[in-house]
């Protein structure tokens, strides 16, 4: 088991974290065509800094504790739909906004306020609670994983090969590696992309928006079924 192994494990984990589409990636994506990569940047080191919070918190005990108590899950959960619903309307305002101001103009876009839109929202995402109830805490835990050894028909010829150390900051520092990996590249690779064609700012917007809508609903209703129950 060699170390480079371990961090090599450690930045899979933080892009397979970071990389699905959902409401972190779409705020990051409307903050990175509608102002900037630095926006963008920043709007994606505000829902990393919440996993740092949850990292501390796993290591404390508390987000256990949260996810034991389903009615302050619930209203958390509530919480978090509800900023999404304001997060997605003011995302579909920006869709009506050109990229950015041309030469001479006056910005019309209001001050980014992506890091704490996201930082807020990652707070009260149950699926980053979750992941920290499941994956976050075997991560913490010191041990070995055998990452291979576990594939169906292959996994006994492949025992031994990719074997990494859990609990070891090899593999927490190669976690947080690969979240600053995907909140780097990610707004790069959108601001490249509208360079090449204008239009691209709306739609990522209206896209957005469409994304946050749809996980504040989803958000609204997972609250209403435990707290009513």
């Amino acid at each position: 088991m060699s170390l480079l192994t371990t961090v090599v494990a450690g930045v899979a984990f933080g892009l397979a974290l970071a990389a699905p589409p959902g409401p972190m990636n779409a705020i990051i994506a409307e903050e990175s065509v509608l102002r900037s990569w630095s926006a963008g940047f920043r709007a994606g080191l505000g829902a990393a800094t919440a996993d740092a919070v949850f990292f501390v918190l796993a290591l404390l005990g508390v987000v256990a504790f949260v996810e034991s108590l389903p009615t302050l899950r619930g209203a958390m959960v509530g919480v978090g739909g509800c900023l999404m619903l304001y997060f997605a309307y003011g995302a579909a305002r920006g869709a009506r906004s050109t990229f950015r101001p041309t030469s001479g103009e006056a910005p019309i876009l209001e001050e980014s306020k992506g890091f704490r839109k996201a930082f807020a929202l990652a707070l009260t995402n149950p699926y980053q609670i979750l992941f920290w109830l499941t994956v976050g805490v075997g991560l913490l835990e010191p041990g070995e994983l055998d990452v291979l050894a576990t594939l169906p028909v292959v996994g006994s010829d492949l025992a031994g090969t990719f074997v990494v150390a859990t609990g070891s900051p090899a593999l927490i520092g190669g976690f947080f590696a690969g979240i600053g990996l995907w909140i780097t590249g990610f707004p790069a690779a959108l601001v490249a992309a509208e360079r090449r064609m204008e239009r691209l700012a709306p739609l990522v917007a209206a896209g957005s928006a469409l994304v946050l809508a749809a996980f504040g609903v989803g958000f609204l209703y997972d609250a209403a079924t435990t707290l009513v129950l």
